[in-house]
């Protein structure tokens, strides 16, 4: 099949299944004028990559993982379960980050009613603590 009917069928993009070669995680025939043919099978494998990159996973890391599906064996499960499990803990720690950061910025809004409070009724006395000290705690 031409490229452009892989597309359709794997739900991607040709400029995908380009990028995809490029990066070395698709292989394609090329007939005498130059058209890129693939099989049957390389649908299924770039829906593979498309879960992988839902797991935001990079391209390299896909790399890593494929030999799993393309060469079944215990060593490449194993190397696979392994890669997997350091992405699983790369994905946790920018969780942790972000919910710092949200943390951080739930802070301040709060800070930054209370100023605005205060700019609206300075008698209350709000908003004596100033957002940048907030912020820093």
């Amino acid at each position: 099949m031409r490229i452009g009917e892989l597309a359709a069928r794997a739900g991607v993009s040709v400029r995908s299944l380009r990028y995809y070669e490029q990066r070395g995680l698709l292989t394609s025939t090329r007939t005498p004028s130059g058209q890129r043919q693939y099989t049957e099978h390389d649908v299924d494998r770039v829906r593979f990559i498309q879960g992988l990159y839902a797991a935001n996973l990079s391209s390299s890391t896909i790399a890593e993982l494929m030999p799993c599906r393309e060469t079944p064996s215990k060593h490449n499960s194993d190397a696979t379960l392994e890669r997997m499990a350091r992405e699983r803990e790369r994905i946790t720690a920018q969780i942790d980050d972000l919910l710092r950061a949200r943390d951080t910025l739930d802070r301040m809004v709060v800070t930054a009613r209370a100023h605005r409070e205060s700019l609206i009724h300075p008698e209350t006395g709000a908003g004596k603590t100033t957002i940048l000290a907030a912020a820093a705690r």
